[in-house]
């Protein structure tokens, strides 16, 4: 069989982490076994796209790794890989209309719902699983279409049949029974598809072998099987994969905290730690391995499998996959990263730059802590004295500033070795001491090595610091 998958996202808004675990999953389906990856467009619900949206998603995938073989901007047998482009060639028209005249379809003049209606109607439990129009008299039907009433096109659910599949990812049938499955539009009036149609029509046109989706998409499976069947199309296997968890309970959305794979790159987390992160959101080794590259994980998709368990989504997994990855980053890569991610730190000097990125690159869990665990060694902190707490802080910052007023050379080595003989002279408690220091040079109690920070700073600006501490 020649492997075919695809992901067909909607350019409605930011790429959910989700959806990217769809596309890297049936990536590396058809990857693994010699196939072909497909990207498709679906924009039929024009009222939701956004502007620029598609161009973002096709910007992500390649940043990820995840280039397609066929779909926008690559082109293929099958094109065009956009649905609003082939709408224009009438495709879909002539798939619903070939269900009308096959009677598994019918006209459906109904005014769409409201929002209005549509949440009474929830409230109010009512579901309407059949429509009126489907026992409208042929005669009828001709006499309305010519009198220029608009209409959609519904699937017409056949009585007292089951409909089943066998899901490869749960490894199990699933039934539904005809009288349960909703008589979905499939066209609506203005001569746009729904996704039902256009997905069904699409997955068979495009020769999708193997369709890899959300858990959420499940009760839409019966009314696809049944298109497939009555347009004649062969059906694609099927599985579904599971819900991401929030960690406070129900699904990962968006109220609950950054979900997109934007906010998350924005937030200073690594393409490569984000991809080695989701590779384990349903997907489980034979080993206890973790560390995946993209090639990697390719290779070893098939000897691993997918879970039917729904996974939580552990933020302090991904710092741990983001902290690995910042580690491995040469100096110079973290520092052209900074650069991208602080506006203040691509304005110092270069060698600056290349001593704070090397500061601390085994410290930073996140690109965008930077400023927070770091900002102090640009930008002169104010000093809140309370943090000194009890401390004889002004003992200790007067014989600090003495004692490195003397040293001709400006070094961590030299700095800790007047330091370290300061506090044996005076028989101070070491971590008080430094405690001192740290504070009055960056304004927290929580920094990188703080002489290391003290040579980054120079001796002019270490001493001035220290000395208008002193002055307050």
């Amino acid at each position: 069989m020649n492997i075919r998958t695809r992901f067909a996202p909607s350019p409605t808004g930011f790429l959910h982490i989700g959806g990217l675990r769809t596309a890297l999953y049936s990536y590396a389906f058809a990857k693994s076994q010699n196939g072909t990856f497909i990207l498709r467009i679906e924009d039929t619900d024009q009222d939701r796209v956004v502007p620029g949206a598609a161009e973002k998603i096709y910007k992500l995938l390649r940043l990820f790794g995840l280039n397609w073989d066929e779909g926008p901007e690559v082109g293929g047998p099958h094109a065009p890989y956009i649905q609003s482009e082939r709408v224009k060639m009438g495709i879909y028209q002539k798939y619903a209309q070939k269900l009308i005249a096959d009677g598994h379809a019918y006209y459906c003049f109904c005014p769409p719902k409201t929002e209005k209606e549509i949440k009474a109607d929830q409230e109010k439990k009512i579901i309407q699983l059949r429509d009126p129009c489907r026992n409208l008299s042929k005669e009828e039907v001709e006499r309305r279409l010519n009198a220029g009433q608009k209409a959609g096109i519904r699937l017409r659910v056949p009585e007292g049949e089951r409909v089943s599949f066998f899901d490869f990812v749960v490894k199990k049938e699933i039934v539904w029974e005809t009288k349960d499955i909703d008589e979905v539009m499939l066209l609506k009036s203005d001569g746009f598809p729904t996704y039902h149609l256009a997905v069904t029509v699409d997955d068979a046109e495009m020769q999708i072998s193997h369709v890899l989706r959300g858990h959420d998409w499940l009760p839409s499976t019966p009314v696809h099987l049944l298109l497939f069947k009555y347009l004649g199309f062969p059906v694609p296997k099927i599985g579904h994969l599971t819900d991401i968890l929030d960690p406070e309970g129900g699904k990962l959305s968006k109220r609950k905290g950054s979900v997109s794979c934007e906010e998350m790159l924005s937030e200073g987390y690594l393409p490569e730690a984000i991809l080695n992160f989701i590779m384990l959101l349903g997907w489980a080794p034979k080993d206890n391995r973790e560390i995946f590259s993209l090639a990697e994980f390719v290779e070893n998709f098939p000897k691993g499998s997918l879970q039917t368990s729904n996974p939580v989504f552990n933020r302090k997994k991904l710092d741990w996959f983001n902290g690995y990855y910042i580690r491995q980053l040469s100096v110079d890569e973290l520092s052209s990263k900074f650069k991208i991610q602080s506006s203040k730190f691509k304005l110092l000097d270069p060698e600056k730059q290349i001593k704070i990125a090397e500061l601390v690159r085994d410290r930073i869990t996140k690109l965008s802590d930077l400023d927070s665990l770091a900002g102090f060694l640009w930008q002169r902190p104010k000093v809140d004295l309370s943090l000194f707490g009890g401390l004889p802080y002004k003992d200790h910052l007067s014989e600090a500033i003495s004692s490195l007023s003397k040293l001709s050379s400006w070094t961590n080595e030299t700095i800790q070795t007047s330091l370290t003989s300061l506090i044996s002279q005076k028989g101070w408690k070491t971590g008080d001491f430094f405690m001192s220091f740290r504070i009055a040079l960056s304004g927290s109690k929580f920094t990188p090595p703080i002489t290391d920070s003290a040579a980054i700073l120079g001796k002019e600006e270490t001493l001035l610091r220290l000395e208008n501490v002193l002055k307050v």
